[in-house]
């Protein structure tokens, strides 16, 4: 078959035409994974998985499994592992698996069966055979199919919400993944075998069980991983409204949008979030509290949600006054440096806490306090007479990263504080084995209002993601639990509506960028949905601060 010619890194190789990927990297390397082993690589502009046979010269750039596209083709694989050993233990009983969230580092399944339950004995018999599957290094096969073959097969084993999602597939085929005779279908590259899948748990919870991932950074197992309660009843919370409205899945959205019935939705999902915010001032109201503290991740909507609370605070008689935590930051040359010689603006060492605490103790002692305007162009704080003063009716509503933090407010008393963490906790599924990243909604908020209100494009703004999911696993995740309230911002409807702004950005990254991978894995994901009627949306609606149009000026 002859030779060709290949560049990995700085080095250049000859091997036989026809070498599978998987056979340029260290043997060993796969025995034993660390987060340097290799599951993907880039040839000739495209992503491969690693049982991609070459056949002309090229240059070969590797991709680990610590990295993004990595780490996602780690998750979907050891998801189709868990489904292949639930199938092996149970049999052909009449159940089906269902993937509802992401809860922390792991994902939070439920069974469906009038006869099969959770328990820790079920489990323990899983968990025992997907050590077996692992350790037998079975194959991990790509198929294609019929979308309309691939249709009838899941209806016939029980699987009717993927099958339902098929419906609305534009491409005549697909591709789908096989161990042994288990056959599942995944939006995303998989890994080869089960032997590269060395590192997970499973472990039961409440009505149903988690299957726990490894930290991505370091590809290591937390075997003592404890559940963040307060999200996952809020994330529970979210499962139950989008079941109860029958909304589970992207198929039954795009359902509802080809009935013409998605004005109703978006009403009612508008009044859910409008009574939230108003459960939420009644409680600032009866508490007594004068200082609500805002957090959470990038584009959660932190800012209408704050101008929604006010509005509610002021319908309950009080008089909000918005503070950014922004305005305390210290002065440029006392900002700490990373470890590439860069400020660190996302570190609580870039915070003047002495400042920020004094103030507020002597806001609640009813003091007047000139309160300070951060000028990033010079990096000080300026003076230019905004003077506050806290009577019996004022409710300070103060916004930034580090809300949260203890030590950020740690001088003032807890009974005069009040905690919110909002995020965009996304409570749709592909279908019964695929989540919606809420990650993924968050990225596509961002890059929609990134082109919007700062003039970046995608390829910049996914550019800086990894650096601000950094700041947030950092910063702000650690503290979501400090909260007395979770709120989640997420709209059952708005992958739909953000849609129609989202996939032109994504197009326009160019082929040759390291972005375009997400970019191309992005529009991927919006094929699943069809688009709706954006003039439904409210001006109120938080998806606003996003797509624009709201009454809000943010």
């Amino acid at each position: 078959m002859g030779d060709i010619r290949i560049k990995i890194g700085e080095s250049f190789r000859s091997v036989q035409r026809g070498t599978k990927l998987v056979d340029l990297f260290d043997k060993e390397s796969y025995d034993v994974m660390t987060k340097d082993t290799v599951v993907a690589a880039i040839t000739d502009g495209k992503l491969r998985e690693l049982g991609f046979k070459l056949k002309n010269d090229t240059e070969v750039k590797p991709i680990t499994v610590s990295s993004v596209i990595g780490f996602d083709m780690y998750k979907r694989s050891l998801l189709l592992l868990l489904f292949k050993a639930l199938h092996d233990v149970i049999g052909e009983e009449n159940y089906t698996t269902n993937i509802q969230f992401t809860v922390g580092k792991g994902y939070f399944g439920k069974l469906t069966s009038d006869t099969v339950k959770v328990t820790d004995e079920l489990l323990k018999k899983v968990k025992a055979r997907m050590d077996e599957i692992v350790k037998a290094d079975l194959p991990i096969v790509k198929k294609t199919m019929l979308t309309q073959d691939a249709m009838e097969y899941f209806a016939r084993h029980d699987i009717p919400l993927k099958a339902e999602l098929l419906k609305y597939r534009r491409s005549a085929s697909i591709n789908i993944y096989a161990i042994e005779d288990h056959i599942d279908y995944f939006y995303g590259f998989m890994l080869p075998s089960t032997g590269l899948l060395q590192k997970f748990d499973l472990i039961r919870y409440d009505d149903g069980f988690i299957l726990v991932i490894p930290i991505r950074k370091e590809f290591s197992i937390d075997f003592t991983y404890e559940v963040p309660k307060k999200l996952y009843s809020v994330l529970k919370q979210s499962e139950e409204w989008g079941r109860m409205q029958g909304i589970r899945t992207v198929s039954e959205l795009n359902d509802l949008i080809v009935s013409g019935n998605q004005n109703n939705l978006i009403l009612v999902q508008e009044a859910i979030m409008e009574k939230q915010i108003a459960d939420i001032a009644e409680r600032i109201l009866e508490d007594g509290k004068k200082i609500v503290l805002i957090a959470g991740p990038s584009s959660s909507g932190k800012t209408t949600f704050s101008r929604r609370l006010s509005i509610e605070l002021i319908a309950h008689g009080l008089k909000p006054h918005p503070i950014s935590l922004d305005n305390y930051f210290l002065e440029r040359v006392e900002t700490p440096k990373d470890e590439n010689g860069k400020y660190d603006f996302e570190s609580l060492a870039a915070m003047d806490l002495k400042l920020f605490n004094e103030h507020m103790s002597r806001l609640l002692k009813g003091e007047t306090v000139e309160i300070p305007r951060f000028d990033f162009t010079v990096g000080e704080k300026k003076y230019v007479g905004d003077y506050m003063t806290l009577g019996d009716d004022d409710v300070l509503v103060a916004e930034g990263i580090h809300a949260l933090n203890p030590l950020m407010t740690e001088s003032l008393p807890d009974e005069s504080k009040f905690k919110v963490y909002i995020s965009a906790l996304t409570q749709l599924n592909i279908d019964e084995h695929n989540r919606v990243s809420t990650t993924d909604g968050r990225l596509l908020r961002r890059i929609v209002r990134d082109a919007r209100t700062r003039g970046n494009d995608a390829k910049r703004t996914i550019s800086m993601w990894e650096s601000v999911r950094h700041g947030e696993e950092n910063n702000i995740f650690p503290f979501q639990e400090e909260a007395d309230v979770m709120f989640n911002s997420a709209l059952i409807y708005e992958l739909a509506a953000i849609k129609q702004y989202a996939e032109p950005l994504l197009f326009n990254v160019p082929t040759d960028s390291e972005e375009y991978y997400e970019a191309k894995r992005l529009l991927k994901f919006l094929d699943y949905f069809l688009g709706m009627d954006i003039s439904l949306v409210p001006q109120n609606s938080l998806l606003r601060e996003f797509i624009g149009g709201g009454c809000f000026d943010v």
